[in-house]
């Protein structure tokens, strides 16, 4: 495979954990804080393939250099559109890692805040001292 192919994989893949972070961030939003099964299957499934394309992004066979000037440029407008895409979705994550952490931490909260005690009541306790 060439470097040029494997960086359109790289950027179609690219592109799918893209949507499937934007699809969780839609659920997140609709007060879904558990995520469902098929939606983490699918993020599993995008992870291993996501392994499979940075280790043949990283094989010293694909870095070789391109043998045209066009495949130069495709290949840095491939990998431009991958590194914004990529930052997209660390931006999603961080946003859905908030909305779980809130949910979680919503399911810990107590039913009632504790109220703060009436005037009265403080103004004896600094009579009393």
């Amino acid at each position: 495979m060439t470097p040029t192919e494997t960086l359109t994989e790289h950027l179609q893949l690219c592109e799918e954990l893209h949507h499937l972070a934007i699809e969780e961030n839609r659920c997140l939003k609709q007060h879904q804080p558990a995520l469902d099964a098929p939606l983490l299957d699918k993020r599993r499934d995008l992870l291993a393939r996501l392994e499979t394309s940075l280790a043949a992004l990283k094989d010293p066979a694909a870095a070789g250099i391109p043998a045209s000037p066009s495949d130069r440029t495709l290949r840095a407008e491939s990998i431009e559109k991958a590194r914004g895409r990529i930052l997209q979705i660390l931006h999603l994550q961080k946003e859905n890692e908030q909305l779980l952490l809130r949910y979680s931490l919503g399911a810990l909260r107590p039913a009632l805040p504790p109220g703060l005690p009436p005037a009265a009541h403080l103004q004896k306790l600094y009579e009393k001292h």
